[in-house]
């Protein structure tokens, strides 16, 4: 059997009904691994309830009850080695203070189960409730717990084996994509005229281009390449999903939870995907509540002048406009013929009061004081190294050998763990259906394999024939005699050399891939024939080229042929005897492929003190709309720990 490795299951394979909504529903071997995942642990569990799932990365959330309290079992989505760079930020920023869930370790002593080819860990279950939306109060504690948990992830490096993940080097290539895809969207417009909201499109394009286009030199004139030079540790890690749903207020103030997607960046890129969206879900920039939220954020983590300006520089680049009408790639004469032109209207009347906001904010420039960024030559990502603050047990952050997994180490147990447990939860068919794909994959690979080995020993083939080739070329210019001999001890030659049946089928893989062409014991028949006949007409040229050979008989012939000097010459050329050169077959070789109970840190309450005067909301209502926000997340959460 081979292992089950866990796949996105928006869609299932065969025949297998979908269900109606994949958000609350997991595949029944993800629930028969999650079982084996909780024996892990030294805990008991008594119950276990899914609270949300990512069907279409292979992701999902439950809270379970245990003889230790609630908690939270997560299987995360990415890769193990991207997974690993989040799960050993998430150690690091408890260790430093943050108010981050603090991983519970394994029987094993690691904060990690690998298993389906997927990360599991299990936090304990936080009783969590989200900030206000509805006043500048709310707005302002999420961005305070932003500021701390960006603050408490500087100098983060991760443990060997995680795949390192960085934004901070490319803000140019994000700025210059984001001008060439607004360009693209003229040419989509123009290309499907007769559409609804074509028109609205190429009467606003123009102006969004040169924003992106401006934005991306003022970039290059600012202190971004000297910031980023700084190297990533300095910056430390950006959530990159953060907002009302992963930042919410628990014990001891406002708590950051789902890592799984933290990246290295200048932080308050976050910042900036926080304050536009609520200003694009507000339908106005409003100045009060942008200089309200940069505020609170700078009290946790302070900004200088440079920041600041690159955040000022960022928010000017038409980001909403792009991330909501980019839509029209994926299916463009539906998109532009619905929903574009509402969005569009929206977007352009919220911008209205874009320039003058960012405006009015550049006044503040004087209140951060200038950092200091010494030049340097541009960084670039060097080999990750164990952090000088934390030191990192390789036999505790280890991964598995991804490509020496054992074919029955989870298929075998989950097919146990069915027969005892699960009481025939998963049917023969569908583990068939389930491994399905990781056979495909396996027999693609040995295909692969088996063409790369036919091409080499087709190409050494080849070689080796060239070679004979020319040397049966050096032999014509020899006399007659010795060529004659040679070709009789080459005869002799090829047929102590002539490969046996089995050696003729080893150019490609082992004895067990191949299918033999001859019965044993039988010699190629052909070759020395064809061998033989071009060196008797070799013998008879020469003979016939020198006048007193024929005279001759006997022993006295052989001498005659025997001397080089006597050789005749013609118009002062010597003769060349014309040779046919053997046609050498190959064999044809047929290819079949084988198949062969621990404490948990808690997180020190914050002891800085911050007040935030309530700022009622813009008269404006917040649009809410579900139209006007395409790719809404399904199954948004408010509650607990993820």
């Amino acid at each position: 059997m081979e292992q089950y490795l866990i796949v996105p299951w928006d869609t299932r394979s065969g025949s297998e009904p979908t269900p109606v909504d994949w958000d609350m529903q997991v595949p029944p071997e993800i629930d028969t691994i999650a079982e084996l995942v909780m024996k892990q642990y030294d805990m008991t569990v008594s119950s276990r309830t899914l609270i949300t799932s990512k069907p279409d990365k292979g992701g999902a959330i439950w809270r379970i009850e245990t003889n230790k309290g609630p908690r939270s079992l997560k299987l995360l989505h990415r890769t193990p080695e991207r997974s690993l760079f989040s799960v050993g930020l998430q150690e690091y920023v408890v260790g430093q203070g943050a108010r981050v869930p603090a991983l519970i370790p394994a029987k094993d002593g690691k904060l990690f189960v690998e298993m389906g080819g997927k990360l599991w860990i299990v936090t304990d279950w936080i009783a969590l409730t989200p900030a206000t939306k509805v006043d500048l109060v709310g707005a302002q504690e999420l961005c305070y717990g932003l500021g701390e948990f960006h603050r408490h992830s500087k100098g983060y490096v991760p443990p060997f084996g995680a795949k390192n993940s960085s934004r901070l080097y490319r803000w140019p290539n994000y700025y210059q994509k984001i001008a060439k895809k607004i360009g693209w969207m003229r040419e989509m417009a123009k290309a499907y005229r007769d559409t609804v909201a074509s028109g609205s499109i190429l009467a606003v394009v123009d102006q969004y281009e040169r924003q992106a286009i401006e934005s991306l030199e003022r970039l290059k004139t600012s202190a971004y390449p000297r910031m980023a030079s700084m190297g990533e540790p300095y910056w430390g890690l950006v959530h990159q999903d953060y907002g009302w749903s992963n930042g919410q207020n628990g014990p001891g103030g406002l708590w950051v939870i789902d890592l799984d997607g933290v990246s290295y960046d200048l932080p308050f890129r976050d910042l900036r995907k926080l304050i536009t969206s609520t200003m694009d879900d507000m339908g106005v920039w409003d100045t009060t509540w942008m200089r309200g939220m940069i505020e609170a954020y700078h009290q946790a983590n302070p900004l200088d002048a440079e920041s600041f300006e690159v955040l000022l520089i960022d928010m000017a680049v038409p980001n909403e406009f792009y991330k909501h009408l980019k839509e029209m790639f994926f299916d463009p004469i539906t998109f532009l013929n619905t929903e574009a032109e509402a969005i569009l209207q929206r977007v352009v009347a919220t911008d209205q009061s874009k320039a003058q906001a960012l405006a009015d904010l550049a006044k503040d420039m004087s209140k951060y004081k200038p950092g200091s960024y010494e030049p340097k030559p541009v960084a670039v990502e060097a080999t990750r190294v164990p952090s000088e603050t934390k030191t990192w047990d390789q036999k505790s952050w280890g991964l598995q050998p991804q490509q020496k997994q054992s074919s029955e180490s989870v298929a075998s147990a989950v097919s146990e763990e069915n027969t005892e447990s699960m009481a025939g939860a998963v049917s023969k068919e569908k583990k068939a259906e389930s491994f399905k794909v990781v056979k495909k994959k396996a027999k693609e690979e040995t295909k692969q394999e088996a063409k790369q080995e036919a091409k080499a020993a087709d190409k050494k083939g080849k070689k080796e024939k060239q070679e004979q080739q020319e040397q049966e070329a050096q032999s014509v210019v020899k006399p007659a005699k010795r060529v004659a001999v040679e070709v009789s001890d080459k005869k002799k030659e090829e047929k102590e050399k002539a490969p046996s049946p089995q050696k003729a089928g080893r150019r490609i893989g082992t004895a067990s891939n191949v299918i033999q062409l001859q019965p044993s014991g039988k010699a190629p028949s052909n070759k020395a024939k064809r061998m033989v006949a071009p060196a008797k007409k070799r013998a008879a040229t020469v003979a016939k080229a020198k006048p007193n050979a024929g005279k001759k008989s006997g022993a006295g012939a052989s001498k005659a042929v025997a001397k080089p000097a006597a050789l005749p010459k013609t118009k002062g050329k010597a003769v060349k005897p014309a040779v046919k050169k053997p046609v050498k077959q190959t064999p044809r070789v047929a290819l079949g492929v084988s198949s062969a109970g621990n404490k948990t840190k808690r997180a020190a309450q914050s002891k800085s003190k911050h007040s935030f005067k309530k700022v009622a909301a813009p008269s404006k209502k917040m649009n809410k709309a579900v139209s006007s926000k395409p790719n809404a997340k399904k199954g948004v959460k408010t509650k607990g720990v993820r």
